[in-house]
């Protein structure tokens, strides 16, 4: 690997800078079904990249210890609140997953009432599917009847880790149904890989995109799983199953570059950083757990190369696919425009503070 201990620290101090630094350019005008103004890009508004991005900096602080970094996310976090939360559904709860782990570390009484508030709606107010999947219902579109990928990461983690840190265990045994019930209908038996959606309307998987982001999704949320609750010996015995499965189909699609294509299995589609990173987090993650082969570290490392080659001198993460909808074909996904967002910016910090790990070992460990 080119990348040094240094290197990686510099370009993580640039990704901290490039995050916050986001603004809304009047590109994509997406409004919200209440009729205000959705902003996916700008770091001071409340949604799901903002939310990714929020878990990204403070799991930096609890890498590194910066107490600057806990000053950002604690004003964050009492500046939204105090002027009010928005409406509940699958993204703007993504928010509280880095606010759970805020609140397990530092047990600051200012966050247990949101959380516990949040957790309260999303059992008993989030649309569900059969079989009591949480349904992908968003700012600016109800998606009645679907799973995406997405919603493992953006809800199904927060009730895993407050539920952990509060002792909550029906929010434990929550966030396994959904990542049972998402692997039943989502992950491709053939391939291993995972689709990006389904649909008990109909009952396909729409366009059978196996989209990087969304596999990312999974590839990071399981190892995340892991790390916030501790799951039944089989529901983590089964989705340890899922993940290998999924990575021993990831492995052979890694480019020459180190990254992965934004349509994993599509040599015309574009290499993709944020699913890039969000892998690469994940294999060598799940390797320093003791889950993966050595080759889960070779590829990590390779997508760690992918990553810094795709970071500017603002910080700014290049080559990450905008917010994607379902497609219901395969160009649709090979058209999404790209975009800094704050997920590129965390799924980076995540990918190169994880990479800290295997090349400093007198770096101190989260």
């Amino acid at each position: 690997m080119q990348g040094s201990a240094g290197e990686i620290r510099r370009k993580l101090d640039l990704l901290v800078a490039g995050m916050t630094g986001l603004r809304h350019d009047g590109r994509f005008d997406e409004p919200n079904l209440d009729g205000s103004a959705g902003d996916y890009i700008s770091f001071d508004s409340w949604e799901w990249p903002q939310g990714v991005g929020l878990y990204g900096l403070i799991r930096l602080w609890l890498f590194t210890g910066r107490q600057d970094l806990r000053q950002l996310v604690e004003d964050w976090y009492a500046e939204r609140i105090g002027a009010g939360l928005p409406s509940l559904n699958v993204n703007t709860t993504a928010p509280m997953l880095g606010l759970s782990v805020l609140w397990r570390e530092t047990r600051d009484p200012r966050w247990q009432k949101p959380l516990d508030s949040w957790a309260d709606r999303v059992m008993t107010e989030m649309g569900r599917t059969e079989e009591g999947a949480f349904e992908h219902h968003v700012s600016d579109k109800v998606n009645h009847h679907e799973l995406w990928d997405d919603t493992l990461y953006m809800v199904a983690l927060f009730l895993a880790s407050y539920g952990q840190a509060s002792g909550r265990q029906e929010l434990v045994d929550e966030a396994a149904r959904q990542f049972l019930v998402h692997a039943r209908y989502l992950s491709d038996r053939k391939t291993g890989l995972w689709f990006h959606g389904w649909t008990f309307d109909g009952r396909h998987n729409f366009a059978d995109a196996r989209w990087a982001r969304g596999n990312a999704w999974i590839t990071a949320g399981i190892l995340d799983l892991f790390d916030l609750a501790e799951m039944a010996r089989p529901v983590k015995d089964f989705l340890l199953g899922v993940l290998v499965a999924q990575v021993n189909a990831l492995l052979p699609l890694q480019t020459g570059s180190g990254a992965w294509r934004t349509l994993l299995d599509d040599p015309t589609s574009y290499e993709e950083i944020s699913a890039t990173a969000g892998i690469g987090y994940g294999l060598l993650k799940g390797h320093r757990l003791g889950l993966g082969t050595a080759e889960w570290r070779v590829a990590g490392l390779k997508a760690v190369e992918a990553v810094l080659n795709n970071i500017d001198e603002t910080g700014t993460v290049l080559n990450v696919s905008y917010g994607t909808r379902m497609g219901h074909d395969l160009q649709f996904y090979r058209d999404i425009p790209l975009q800094p967002t704050g997920y590129g910016q965390a799924l980076s910090i995540l990918c190169l503070s994880e990479a800290l790990r295997h090349i400093d070992a007198g770096v101190r460990a989260a």
